[in-house]
């Protein structure tokens, strides 16, 4: 999987759980723009090629007044045959759409539209 921070952002934390399980977690800042990991995902019996994924994150960016703005985001979707792709996270709708995609594959995943109910803050 990996991730870049956007122009306008100040800062990022993404956590990526694929069937229930945190597999990633990606920090963003001016120092690390982008971020890259390998992301293995377990051959479950009976699940077959397909995996949900759930993608929670802060995104801290600079607002139209120049002050500092917090957006929690987050989305969700099905990872099919997840072997061999690189997912990229990306942001969208002036980040209230927050998906995962390989820009080579569209077939790749399916995105759940909305809010994933499964995101919550983490806790320090």
């Amino acid at each position: 999987m990996v991730d870049g921070k956007a122009s306008q952002e100040i800062s990022e934390i993404s956590r990526l759980y694929v069937d229930g399980t945190l597999v990633g977690t990606f920090r963003l800042d001016d120092r690390t723009t982008q971020a890259s990991m390998p992301v293995e995902v377990a051959d479950v019996a009976g699940q077959g090629t397909a995996h949900q994924y759930v993608l929670c994150g802060e995104i801290t960016i600079r607002n139209h007044a120049g002050a500092p703005e917090i957006h929690e985001v987050s989305g969700q979707g099905v990872l099919h045959q997840p072997e061999g792709h690189v997912f990229a996270a990306l942001s969208a709708e002036n980040f209230s759409l927050f998906y995962l995609a390989d820009p080579t594959d569209p077939t790749a995943v399916d995105i759940q539209p909305g809010r994933s109910s499964s995101c919550a803050a983490p806790v320090s």
